[in-house]
Formats: C-alpha cells, sequence, structure tokens
C-alpha cells in the first residue's frame, strides 16, 4: 500500500446502519487499520441484521455494542464519543440522518454523537427516492448546518434493478475522507452552485491502430479534487484521459476522452458555463502529424517506427485564459493550472513552474516535482502553488508539503476561496 500510517493510531469510531451496504462497513474498517488507526465499531441494531457482531469485533480487535445499557459501569454511551478523534458512519441510513438530526440518543451510536465534540462524517447509503425527499434533504441541510459532514452519495446500482444517486460511496473513498479530514483538511459546504470543471488522467497520441504517445499520469490528484470539490457541494465535471481504475468521485460527472484534440473540445464545450477550472490533466504536447490505419511495421523507410514526424498539440490552458480576457468566458472565472517538473541543468522545478506561470497566465498554478516514483501513480503528492500576483516573474508561492492528494486538493481548493475573496474586496472597494 502507497501510505504512510500512523506511527500512533488515531482513535476512530465506524458507525453503521442498518442497510444493504453495512457490509461495505468491514472493508472501511479493514483500510483505517490498516493505516494503524484503532477502531471501534458501534453498528445499530438493525446493522446486525446484515452483518454479525463477531465479524465486526474480528476486523477491528474490538467489542461491539449497540446499546446505551452495555458496560454501564464505565459510562460507555459517554466515553466511546469523548474519546473518539473522528466519528464516521457508513453506511448512514435515512433513518439515522433524521435521528441524529433530531438529537436522539436512544441508541448507543446515536449516543455517541451527541457526545462527541469530534469531527463526525456521515456516508449516506438509500434509495434515490428517499435521497431526494423533501424530509431527508431536509434533515442534510441541518446536518451541515451543524459541521457534520455528509458525503454526497455516488450514482449506480442500489438494491434489486434500480440505479441512481443513493449508492455508498467506495470504501477507499470514505476511508480517504476520514483521514483528510483528520489532518486538518475539513470540507466546508460552502461551495453549493459553483460549476467546476476538472480535468484528470494523461492524454494519448495515436501512432497506429496499436501503439500511442503518452505519459506516466494517473488521475489520482485529479480524482482528488473532484471528490473534495463534490463533497464541498460543487456541481463538478471530471473530464478524463487515460487514467488508472479509480472510483469515481461521488456526484461528479464523468466525460472520457483519449487524446489532446478530444480534451480541448470537452473543455471549449463545458468552461463557458463553469466558475472554475482546473486543468490537472497531464497533456501531451505533441502528436504524430499522421495516424497510420494500420499496424506500422519495422523497417528503414521514413515512413517507418524509425521516424515519428510530431507536430504540436493546441495549449488548451493558454486558450482559456484569452478566451476569458476576450469575453468569451466569464471574466469572473478561477482558472487553475498544474506544471509536471523535473528542473534541468539551470533551473530548479520552480523556477521552470514561475515561467510557466507567466507565460500561462493563469491564476493559481501546482507545480511538482515528477519522475520515476514521484508523484504519477502516487497516492501522495507535494510541490508548490504559485499565486498571480501585479509582477508576474514574482508570484506569491506556498510550499505545499507531503501529503494525501486528497489533502493537495484540500489545499488548492482553499487557495481557489482565498483568490475568490481578495478578489470580491477588490471590488466593493
Amino acid at each position: 500500500m502507497n501510505q504512510q500510517p500512523n506511527e500512533v493510531g488515531r482513535k476512530i469510531v465506524v458507525g453503521v446502519a442498518g442497510g444493504i451496504a453495512a457490509y461495505k462497513a468491514c472493508h472501511v474498517v479493514r483500510d483505517l487499520k490498516e493505516y494503524g488507526d484503532e477502531v471501534r465499531v458501534v453498528p445499530t441494531a438493525a446493522a446486525l441484521n446484515f452483518v454479525g457482531a463477531a465479524t465486526f469485533e474480528a476486523l477491528s480487535g474490538n467489542p461491539v455494542s449497540t446499546t446505551v445499557f452495555d458496560a454501564v459501569e464505565e459510562v460507555q454511551h459517554v466515553r466511546v464519543g469523548q474519546e473518539a478523534e473522528a466519528i464516521v458512519v457508513a453506511p448512514a441510513t435515512a433513518d439515522l440522518m433524521a435521528r441524529v438530526a433530531a438529537g436522539r440518543a436512544d441508541d448507543l451510536l446515536t449516543a455517541t454523537i451527541l457526545v462527541a465534540t469530534c469531527p463526525v462524517i456521515l456516508a449516506p447509503a438509500m434509495h434515490t427516492e428517499m435521497w431526494h425527499n423533501p424530509a431527508t434533504r431536509a434533515n442534510v441541510a441541518t446536518l451541515r448546518q451543524r459541521g457534520i459532514i455528509v458525503m454526497e452519495p455516488a450514482h449506480g446500482r442500489l438494491t434489486g434493478k434500480d440505479s441512481g444517486p443513493g449508492r455508498l460511496p467506495e470504501p477507499s473513498q470514505i476511508a480517504e475522507l476520514v483521514r483528510t479530514v483528520l489532518d486538518g483538511q475539513v470540507p466546508s459546504y460552502t461551495w453549493e452552485g459553483k460549476k467546476v470543471l476538472i480535468t484528470a488522467g494523461g492524454t494519448q497520441e495515436n501512432i497506429d491502430p496499436v501503439r500511442y504517445v503518452g505519459n506516466r499520469s494517473s488521475g489520482r490528484q485529479g480524482y482528488a479534487l473532484a471528490e473534495i470539490a463534490a463533497q464541498r457541494g460543487a456541481e463538478v465535471t471530471l473530464i478524463v484521459g487515460n487514467v488508472d481504475e479509480l472510483p469515481t468521485p461521488a456526484g461528479a460527472r464523468v466525460i472520457r476522452v483519449v487524446s489532446t484534440g478530444d480534451l480541448a473540445a470537452a473543455v471549449a464545450t463545458h468552461a463557458p458555463e463553469m466558475d472554475l477550472v482546473i486543468m490537472a490533466a497531464a497533456v501531451a504536447d505533441f502528436r504524430p502529424d499522421t495516424e497510420a490505419t494500420s499496424k506500422m511495421k519495422k523497417g528503414s523507410d521514413e515512413d517507418s517506427l524509425q521516424t515519428l514526424r510530431m507536430v504540436e498539440n493546441p495549449d488548451i490552458l493558454r486558450t482559456l485564459v484569452v478566451d476569458r480576457a476576450a469575453g468569451k468566458l466569464p471574466a469572473s472565472m478561477v482558472i487553475v493550472g498544474f506544471a509536471a517538473e523535473t528542473g534541468d541543468d539551470g533551473h530548479s522545478a520552480l523556477d521552470l513552474a514561475v515561467a510557466k506561470l507567466a507565460r500561462k497566465g493563469c491564476d493559481l498554478l501546482m507545480c511538482n516535482e515528477v519522475g520515476v516514483g514521484k508523484v504519477f501513480g502516487e497516492k501522495r503528492n507535494r510541490g508548490w502553488l504559485l499565486a498571480r500576483t501585479g509582477e508576474p516573474a514574482q508570484p506569491t508561492v506556498v510550499e505545499i508539503e507531503d501529503g494525501s492528494k486528497q489533502v493537495v486538493a484540500a489545499q488548492i481548493l482553499k487557495a481557489v476561496d482565498a483568490l475568490t475573496e481578495s478578489a470580491d474586496r477588490a471590488a466593493r472597494s
């Protein structure tokens, strides 16, 4: 696993409500335990109809209780919540959220949540009609106003033949959000109504039906940005090139492309309605000038694989900036670019990023120092976040320390907040 487990495990309560997705809580518990955290499972009585207490006890290494009348001498219904550093409920049913919103404390799980002063994360799972019901929507709004994090549910297959929003997010996504919150990056639900376009992964430029020119980008950082933006309430469109097998960010609309030309066309189609565009994709700068219609053979003639004539691809990031200046895109749109740099004999990766920010003209630029075993394909990231100021050659530079890509994503989105707030203040003055 490409993680950095905790030397001292953090105390996490995993609540489990009574829904068909309760079995996925087992994977959440295992993920957190493998990371080094101390996990206590607190199911509802209904949850034990789906997964037995023995399973949760074996996975967590701790006893399982459902009622406030167990371990009364230890005042368990208070102690568990007081000691927790985070509480995550997966799945959180409509009934469980209604009881939490009402301040109920009629079992150990709701009592634990009512006592807790630590972050509380609810991962909903229910049928689409339940999720959209006005009572559920009101409960979700109440919970979010109180500071409880209510994840956006995934879209997909539900119980029986039904499909739609209401599916539990993947266990790895839930566990990663818990870690992101524990690392101090809490996704506040303040972007409701904001439209965000994010690109992710690498583009591929076909040589022939078999071969292509590409890069090592995994798409993980773009997906992390989409996940955090969606959890902040944004309407997210994610344009995806070549990526690893990654779970779809809950609540995001995904558009799949192959080449840089495909990506440019998709961005041009969707950018005009966006408030924020983040170009996290690793875009191929060049493509073969022609694509062979059949597999190319080894040989010495100039049309063989020994000679590939390349032409430059469109600069999508620069085009966005130029179109915004020309009034083709909203003037208030924030544009964020990425720079994957290795440095050279005369310049550091940061030097090259400063030059790229001045050349591209975007508002923010995240610079990663890449290479074999660095960033591409990894679950962690680090680098520098550059903000354009009045002097292009002297941007504001903030070092982004090593952290999960979700933590890095949260910091990038906070920088977007700061930029937007600064622009609003300037407009009012």
